[in-house]
């Protein structure tokens, strides 16, 4: 909705992209919450069903480990962000980290679409539908692989 209502007013766009940020980071929490609190009531069941405990536990300690990255990239990426949200409630991520990786990614995201669409109008709007999701994905990729390359050659 953000792109259509910032072509509409163009004057208006961070204003959109701030509530589009905030109605965004307040339903990933509606969605942390459904995992912190819901999971035992239906997903664990499935995983003790097909015997993957210890794979779950597993997952579970590198997304606690990894899991401010993981809600920052995906927040930004195309990667469906209500996915993530409900994931990081089920290992039960630190509330405070998920709620500052989502406001850092989702602003990013919607911040840089508003400011094209304020800057360059109608005339980036089709970018905007078909790539910029994959720019920004290239983008938050290629810096991770640079921070993880930047580790393994310090160490």
């Amino acid at each position: 909705m953000l792109v259509p209502m910032a072509l509409a007013d163009r004057a208006k766009a961070f204003r959109y992209a701030f509530v589009c940020t905030a109605t965004s980071v307040l339903g990933g929490l509606l969605g942390y919450a459904i995992g912190f609190w819901f999971w035992e009531a239906f997903g664990a069941g499935v995983i003790e069903f097909y015997g993957y405990r210890e794979e779950f536990r597993a997952f579970e300690g590198a997304f606690i480990e990894w899991g401010a990255w993981l809600v920052f990239v995906f927040g930004v990426t195309f990667f469906p962000y209500k996915v993530i949200t409900i994931a990081s409630g089920v290992v039960k991520l630190d509330p405070l980290t998920f709620i500052v990786a989502s406001v850092l990614s989702r602003s990013l995201r919607f911040y840089i679409e508003a400011g094209l669409i304020w800057k360059f109008g109608e005339a980036v709007q089709r970018f905007l539908e078909k790539r910029l999701a994959l720019v920004i994905t290239i983008v938050v990729f290629s810096v991770l692989l640079g921070f993880v390359a930047i580790k393994y050659l310090v160490d």
